[in-house]
């Protein structure tokens, strides 16, 4: 009896070493495509999902190993593009415009999400739409999609946005030094203000404005095309490895959340992180295969705005069409 439990220990000691070997021979065969992300860490939503790539095994499972680095805001972030700091980067709709004016060695290969700008007034305002804004001052930071949008808002509701309203800079970090009183009817001189979330979710989870105006941003997936010529699979490994992630943070929302705000360090409610991600259809479906990772022509619409409104501010030098940029070949790959 006891030869013979030597005998199966001795079996299961040659089984578990052959496999061993084997796992370590199939991990030379096919190593893991290595890349580096660049992504902004206040940024909710996007945060969320760059979370759950940081703490599962989704890309490891996806065969990409990767190197994460965080940015406070879309400028870095571009530099750190430009000076072939990263593979891929996370961004919105004008950091991208600006990016792909600078370089075109850069393509968008698939949406990352919709995120919120907004333009709002105090609870007590006496303003009750945009055409109210004449003769009002409104505070926004400029180049942002948030101006963008506001400037738009002001032209749709027949004002001029440089003769009609008194439009000035303002920093999205600085409105929370401004905006604390929920009675309030102005900020000192400002009457209404725009931003881009999260920052408008705080304020508005804590009653503290009230929107006149909301609109989404098309934020977008960007990766080098060197990268994709060294690493011609690794398009492919990575949407693939972003409708997993889709899928996990539909069904794990609040510890994706617990995720960000850990990473963030912002000290946020998880109502603030639902209003702000509403916008995003992903994560409303019911089945994986109802991620949309593409874009609809509106989409294109508002990223083409984007350009646009950057060229004629004067932020670019290059007029670009956006659609020249974008590469949906990778997602025709994937099948789910």
């Amino acid at each position: 009896m006891k030869n013979k439990l030597i005998f199966i220990l001795v079996i299961a000691l040659i089984g578990f070493g052959a496999f061993s070997l084997f796992g370590k021979k199939a991990e030379k065969i096919n190593p893991l495509t290595k890349i580096r992300i660049g992504w902004q860490i206040p940024w909710s939503t996007e945060g969320q999902l760059t979370q759950i790539l940081k703490k599962t095994e989704i890309l490891k499972n996806n065969g990409i190993e990767a190197e994460f680095k965080g940015f406070a805001s879309g400028a870095p972030l571009n530099e750190a593009a430009l000076s072939g700091g990263v593979d891929v980067i996370f961004t919105a709709d004008q950091p991208a415009a600006t990016l792909l004016a600078k370089n075109n060695n850069w393509k968008i290969i698939g949406r990352l999400m919709y995120n919120r700008v907004s333009l709002y007034v105090p609870p007590n305002s006496p303003i009750v739409s945009v055409k109210d804004l004449k003769g009002k001052t409104v505070a926004m930071p400029f180049g942002a999609a948030a101006q963008r949008m506001a400037l738009k808002a002001e032209q749709e509701a027949g004002l001029d946005p440089k003769k009609d309203v008194n439009n000035i800079n303002l920093g999205i970090y600085e409105q929370g030094d401004v905006i604390k009183d929920i009675k309030a009817v102005k900020w000192g001189k400002i009457d209404a203000m725009a931003g881009f979330d999260p920052t408008p979710a705080i304020f508005e989870e804590k009653g503290l404005v009230r929107n006149l105006k909301v609109e989404t941003v098309v934020s977008v997936i960007v990766m080098s095309n060197d990268y994709i010529k060294a690493n011609p699979d690794a398009p492919v490994k990575f949407l693939k490895s972003f409708y997993d992630t889709y899928d996990f943070y539909r069904l794990n929302v609040s510890t994706a959340n617990q995720w960000f705000v850990e990473e963030a360090k912002l000290s946020v409610s998880p109502k603030v992180l639902e209003i702000a991600s509403a916008v995003e259809p992903n994560l409303k479906v019911t089945d994986k295969k109802d991620i949309r990772l593409g874009f609809v022509d509106n989409d294109y619409k508002v990223m083409q705005d984007a350009a646009d409104f950057i060229f004629n501010q004067g932020l670019i030098k290059t007029k670009i069409t956006m659609k020249d940029f974008v590469d949906l070949s990778y997602l025709e790959k994937i099948s789910l």
